[in-house]
């Protein structure tokens, strides 16, 4: 029992039932992904830059991404098939704790390794500068190794940013300022805060484009399931040019609540594997921008194990759970918010003893909900959002939504002797 259950235990939680959200299955299969390499690897404006003996580096960033293995090795083989000697580096800005070791770490836990992918993985914190955005009066820095090499693979997830918004949000001017950039670097593009971003990536990653030997950007757009259904081959000098058409494509397929909003939005899981952010804003909302879902409040029971302690995102959220906070490694999340300027998705939420009484103290501590008839989401992550559960009182409007059905009758969520939701979604 924790300080606040007497307080919160006269929360009724609600019957729930299960909701399907449909979304289009257009996903590219294995075959299909190396198929759509292959062919690109065959264009002389690729094929034609890559030379035998020459180095050439290839990105790979922290995020969680459908089949990433199969995507790096097939574009690995592609380069030794062109007699060069290809080698991976983590390109993540901060992320691994701002250290070499923690960021092949990141990149063993997505399976990424010299066995998995066939080449080695270099993985090295130090910078060099390589040149001056005089429009926004910044130096530019990337990776030693990157920089180093005979010729740069810049692949990359274009995906709507968590936190800003503009012609180039992630993608790969992100991934040449941000990635390449390591912890130095990404903190030089956020030093004038969210808003100013877009620019920096394109004055930055412009300067990249000029100065260091870019020989392709490769970008993944991924479907409402997080699943690889395009990859664009870009020349370096037209990435500018193209990279916001694939964001609005990506911006157009990505996944989103149907519903227009609730009183307490509960998330079972936080993760940078979900989304930069630990959870991502346009799907569940809880950001400064008009994005995502509307929610008074927000509880998070658990932070998943890809995360490696990351809690990124969880000052978004109102409460947690104890089993969330001896989760957290503050080694592995503190760093990002240094490179960020920011503190505010960092902070800490109300702790709750367990699963309940986070939905409870969600509940408690809401301004406006009608407690008879509290209206309530619950998500396995910002991620995975083609099943959810919602609270009774949302079924008149889940009937009206063309893209959801409801799935089940109306039932009582089910609890552990500890307080933990045995419920399935």
């Amino acid at each position: 029992m924790s300080g606040i259950t007497h307080l919160v235990n006269m929360m009724n939680i609600p019957r729930f039932v299960r909701v399907k959200q449909y979304f289009p299955h257009n996903e590219l299969s294995e075959e299909q992904l190396i198929s759509v390499i292959q062919e690109n690897f065959k264009k002389p404006e690729f094929s034609g830059k890559i030379k035998p003996g020459q180095r050439v580096c290839i990105t790979a960033s922290s995020r969680g991404i459908s089949n990433i293995v199969v995507i790096i090795r097939e574009i690995v083989k592609q380069v030794k098939a062109l007699g060069a000697e290809p080698f991976v580096i983590p390109a993540m800005g901060s992320h691994g704790g701002a250290t070499a070791e923690g960021q092949k770490g990141i990149l063993t836990g997505y399976g990424i390794t010299e066995e998995t992918v066939g080449c080695p993985i270099i993985s090295n914190m130090e910078t060099v500068k390589i040149g001056h955005a005089p429009e926004i009066d910044a130096d530019v820095n990337i990776s030693k190794d990157a920089y180093e090499a005979d010729g740069i693979i810049v692949l990359g997830r274009i995906k709507p940013h968590t936190g800003f918004k503009g012609k180039y949000e992630s993608g790969l001017m992100k991934m040449m300022t941000v990635g390449l950039g390591k912890q130095y670097g990404a903190y030089i593009a956020h030093s004038a805060g969210d808003d100013a971003m877009p620019e920096r990536l394109y004055s930055i990653g412009s300067e990249i484009i000029r100065k260091a030997n870019i020989i392709m950007g490769i970008g993944l757009i991924e479907n409402a399931f997080d699943k690889t259904y395009k990859i664009a081959f870009v020349e370096p000098e037209k990435i500018a040019e193209e990279e916001p058409e694939l964001l609005n494509e990506a911006k157009a397929a990505m996944g989103q609540i149907f519903l227009e909003g609730c009183d307490v939005l509960i998330l079972k899981k936080l993760g940078k594997n979900y989304s930069g952010g630990g959870m991502d804003p346009n799907v569940v909302g809880r950001s400064r921008l008009p994005i995502g879902i509307k929610s008074e409040r927000m509880g998070i029971f658990e932070l998943s194990e890809e995360s490696h302690g990351n809690a990124t995102g969880m000052g978004r959220a109102d409460v947690a759970t104890m089993k969330f906070f001896h989760q957290i490694s503050f080694d592995d999340t503190y760093p990002n918010a240094v490179t960020d300027h920011d503190s505010s998705v960092y902070k800490m939420p109300l702790i709750a003893e367990n699963e309940r009484e986070c939905i409870q103290t969600a509940m408690a501590i809401c301004l406006n909900m009608d407690v008879n008839s509290p209206k309530i989401i619950i998500l396995k992550n910002s991620l995975e959002i083609e099943d959810i559960l919602i609270s009774e009182s949302l079924i008149p409007e889940a009937k009206t939504k063309e893209r959801l059905t409801i799935e089940s009758e109306p039932f009582e969520l089910e609890f552990d002797e500890n307080g933990n939701l045995l419920t399935q979604i």
